[in-house]
């Protein structure tokens, strides 16, 4: 028996090498995606980045036997999940679940563990992580240049706690620490998660009261045109109270959509949105993840201006979403 296993995973390490290219391929795609989808949804964000897994890594994982002996991964090429992996880093925790949701409502959800909450349960400090094992389906394989049934392994952490699991990775992996020391080095490991964890609520905090105290200031006058991204970032937090942050870019690239559309005064905002049905186009979207304020701001500007929205230059990339997004708003 162990002869046979032993040529089944050279088999599949066989396979693996020789479809490695393609699977970077199917990586970078993953990472498109996984942030086409973050921008579109309007969700903050540090940084999406992906790796695939080497063939030395691979190998190492295909050869692994359980105590009895037996692969562990009897078919190493389905077996192994996470060839294809994606991290997204955000920098507060209620973003990691807005991150996770909005996955679930877009893509196949094969797997979900918080292994924060695993931690914890334990009664212990530590690693934090939302781990997603994560697939799409047929159309939008082929769109995104995805292989079809290829699943990918999605990280989600905030900032600090990928710090903690990079370092802590960094440190214990490398075989460096003397065996007198160990015990030393998981307090210390243990004090820091517990430290970062604090640090985590506290940033949700800041930001929970920045936003709720942020009010739009007076428009102001300089010799760009469009509303300033932090004037506008300040406008949308009272117009949408309970929609996340977006990112820093994203205000400025949609205060140049309003520009397109003659609008470059808050003034003149705050007239548009007076006529937008807010409720009416919650129920018709049904978003099934929290819309961050760009995205919200999207959606009312696309309901109000229909066609005439697509079609900006500044939409010219993403014209087919926003017509699909225009026929739910309007059947």
């Amino acid at each position: 028996m162990a002869s046979s296993q032993s040529v089944r995973v050279r088999k599949a390490i066989s396979r693996y090498a020789a479809g490695h290219e393609q699977l970077r391929a199917a990586t970078d795609s993953y990472v498109a995606l996984v942030t086409q989808l973050l921008d579109d949804a309007g969700i903050n964000y540090l940084a999406v980045t992906g790796r695939t897994k080497s063939v030395e890594s691979f190998a190492g994982k295909a050869a692994r036997r359980t105590t009895g002996g037996r692969l562990a991964f009897p078919t190493p090429l389905t077996d192994i999940t996470d060839q294809i992996g994606v991290r997204v880093v955000t920098y507060v925790l209620a973003d990691v679940d807005a991150v996770a949701q909005l996955l679930a409502s877009q893509l196949e959800v094969r797997d979900d563990r918080d292994m924060g909450q695993e931690t914890a349960a334990e009664g212990r400090f530590g690693y934090s992580s939302r781990h997603l094992l994560v697939a799409v389906d047929d159309a939008r394989a082929e769109q995104a240049g995805v292989p079809v049934g290829r699943p990918a392994s999605v990280q989600i952490r905030t900032v600090l706690q990928h710090a903690w699991a990079e370092f802590e990775h960094d440190i214990r992996y490398k075989g460096s620490v003397p065996a007198e020391h160990a015990f030393d080095f998981d307090r210390r490991f243990t004090l820091a998660a517990g430290l970062l964890e604090l640090a985590d609520q506290q940033f949700s905090a800041i930001r929970d009261r920045h936003r709720k105290e942020l009010s739009a200031p007076a428009d102001g006058a300089d010799d760009d045109p469009r509303i300033s991204a932090t004037d506008l970032a300040a406008f949308l937090a009272g117009q949408f109270a309970d929609a996340g942050w977006s990112r820093t870019d994203h205000y400025t690239w949609i205060s140049g959509l309003l520009l397109e559309l003659g609008i470059s005064s808050l003034s003149e905002l705050r007239d548009v949105l007076r006529t937008v049905d807010v409720p009416s186009i919650e129920a018709r979207m049904g978003y099934r993840y929290p819309p961050g304020a760009v995205r919200r701001l999207d959606d009312s500007l696309l309901s109000v201006h229909g066609q005439r929205y697509v079609e900006l230059h500044g939409n010219a990339h993403r014209r087919g979403l926003l017509t699909a997004r225009l026929a739910r708003l309007t059947t």
